[in-house]
Formats: structure tokens, sequence, C-alpha cells
């Protein structure tokens, strides 16, 4: 494998109502370790990379323990920052039939949304790293964590180190600052090899494409978006996306596409899931797994199915993490049996 990838993003605590209640419908609530960049980070340590998390967490045993988590999956934390302050956590409320699942987020304040720009020695941080994994949740969270992120794909740009960045728009979290995503954003697109987006994504820092018809097919819309991201991103190689519908939260189908700057566009088939278990982590996983394919030299289409088995896998995992190796993904990838595994 490659050298070192680093992630950066802020570790929370997920606390969410058990099974399919609301939200303290009973007095108890089930914690998870997560976070969109921790859980790339454990994906691509279970798949044999090693991997460094970068950030900042609460000096306290809700911090610890998020760092305990992830070493237990093979992820290197020696350089995350510790500081006086609160875990940023989001409740889960997750949905049944026609009752969508629900994110409360609390994460104003935490000790990874305060900490100041300067604290981050990027030249540092991102010594004997090659590759450099963030997420558009980063800068979602205030102008600290904006300048950040901008700072650490700079850096990244300057020595050398590959950049992928995952889009995650989160009207909320931005919403809660007055933030300008379309401004904030674009230095990181820039600073990208690869991108995990799709045609909302790029309209957010493109603006609107005024040329796309109405009714065009996501394929099409995706094509169209992402021509435009590489005419105006010289550095970006790739672009890839899932691609879900949804029958009811127990049901959906997922596809997955890709995008070269050379105009190739690659496209994984519809893949139905059934019995959901837990599809918070789903976009992670699928990013962890191209990610893998890139990393290990195979092609962008053997990438892209790799990514793809991943995400779907993940949904029958509870938690934010994607727990399966590398084996049980090729599994699915080259349609292995679901019999009983003895």
């Amino acid at each position: 494998m490659p050298g070192r990838i680093a992630c950066f993003g802020e570790l929370l605590l997920r606390l969410g109502a058990p099974g399919r209640e609301l939200l303290l419908q009973s007095p108890r609530l089930e914690a998870w370790i997560g976070g969109a960049e921790a859980n790339v980070a454990v994906s691509l340590a279970r798949f044999g990379h090693e991997v460094a998390m970068l950030g900042t967490v609460a000096g306290n045993a809700l911090g610890q323990a998020a760092l305990g988590e992830l070493r237990r999956h093979g992820v290197d934390t020696c350089r995350v920052r510790v500081a006086p302050g609160r875990m940023g956590l989001y409740f889960l409320a997750t949905g049944a039939g026609h009752r969508p699942s629900e994110v409360l987020y609390d994460r104003a304040g935490s000790a990874f949304a305060l900490a100041s720009p300067d604290t981050y020695d990027w030249p540092r941080l991102l010594q004997g790293v090659d590759w450099l994994h963030l997420s558009g949740i980063t800068p979602a969270l205030g102008p600290a964590t904006a300048q950040a992120a901008a700072d650490a794909v700079r850096t990244a740009a300057g020595m050398g180190v590959r950049v992928s960045f995952d889009g995650n728009f989160r009207p909320m979290l931005w919403a809660a600052w007055d933030g300008d995503p379309a401004t904030i954003l674009r230095p990181l697109l820039e600073a990208a090899d690869v991108a995990f987006a799709d045609h909302r994504d790029i309209d957010v820092v493109l603006g609107a494409d005024p040329g796309a018809p109405g009714d065009d097919t996501h394929g099409h819309r995706f094509a169209r978006a992402a021509r435009r991201a590489f005419d105006a991103f010289p550095r970006l190689q790739r672009i890839a996306c899932t691609v879900r519908s949804q029958a009811s939260v127990e049901h959906h189908a997922l596809g997955a596409l890709m995008a070269t700057r050379d105009g190739d566009l690659h496209r994984v088939e519809d893949r139905a899931l059934s019995g959901i278990v837990d599809r918070i982590g789903a976009g992670d996983a699928f990013a962890a797994g191209v990610l893998h394919g890139l990393l290990a030299g195979w092609s962008d289409a053997d990438s892209l199915r790799f990514g793809h088995a991943a995400g779907c896998l993940k949904h029958a995992v509870p938690g934010d993490f994607n727990r399966c190796g590398e084996d049980d993904v090729l599994a699915l990838v080259r349609g292995g049996r679901l019999d009983v595994k003895r």
C-alpha cells in the first residue's frame, strides 16, 4: 500500500434512540463514536492502510473514549490535539416505514469547533503523509474550522500531498452561523485531486447550471456537473458519488457514478437494499472504498465497484463505522452467496 493517509475532522459522540424509537420515547440512548472523516479513517485502516486522524477532541472522558475507539480499529491518534472543552454530539432517531430518520446536532462550542486555526502546525502534521482527506462538514462548523480546512489543503498542495474532498453539504450547520458555502468550499475543491460530490454539491460552489434540462436524468446531470467542475478546478481528476432511491426507510436502491477528467463515465447499477440496519456513514464507507481502490492501483471502474459494495455493506452494520474488511467487500463485488459462513 502507499504511504500514510491523514483524515482531518471532528470526532463525534452519537446518541441514538434504541431500535426505531423516537428520541427519549423511553429513557435510554445508545452511544457510538463517529464523524465523517473518522468513518473514512476507520474503513481505510480496516482495508490495511496506515491512517492517522487529525483534529481536536475534548480533554475529558468522552474525548478519550473517542480516541480509544479509533485506536482499536488501527487508526493512529497521536496527532490529534486534546484541549479543554466539550465533545461534539449528535442525536439520531432512526426512522421506519415512511417516517424518515432525524438528526439533531449539538456541536456548537465544541473543542474542535472553537480550536484556533493557529493551533494546527500543518507542515508538521502532514509530515510523512501522502494523502489528506477532509469534508465539507468541517468548514460548515464556523469561521475557525473553515480557516483550518483551507490552511490544511493549501499546505498539502504545497507539500505534494494529494487531497480528497467529500462535499457532505449540511445546510443546518451552515445556517447556524450564516456561512457562505460557495466562497468557503471553493478553495477546498481547487486543491482536491478526488472529489466525492454529486451535481447538487457542484451547484453549491459554482451556482446552478443554467443549461441543465429540468427533466434530465441523474447520470446526465452528474456528467454535466462534473465537466463544469473539471473546467473550474484544473487539479481535479475524478469525481464520484452514489445514487440513491428510496421506497421506504428500510428499502433503498444504491448505484454509483464516477467521472474522470479525460471524459470517462463509469457507472455501477442499482443494488436493492432491504431491511436496512443503519445507513449513517454509508457515504463515508463508499468514499473509503473508492480511495482504497485508487491507492491500491486498481482501475477507476474497479475502484468504483469496490466503493459501491462497501457503501452497500455499511447499511447492514450498526453504528457510524463500516467494520467490514477488504475480503467482505470483495465477496459482495464478486456476487458471493448469503449462506451462513461456517
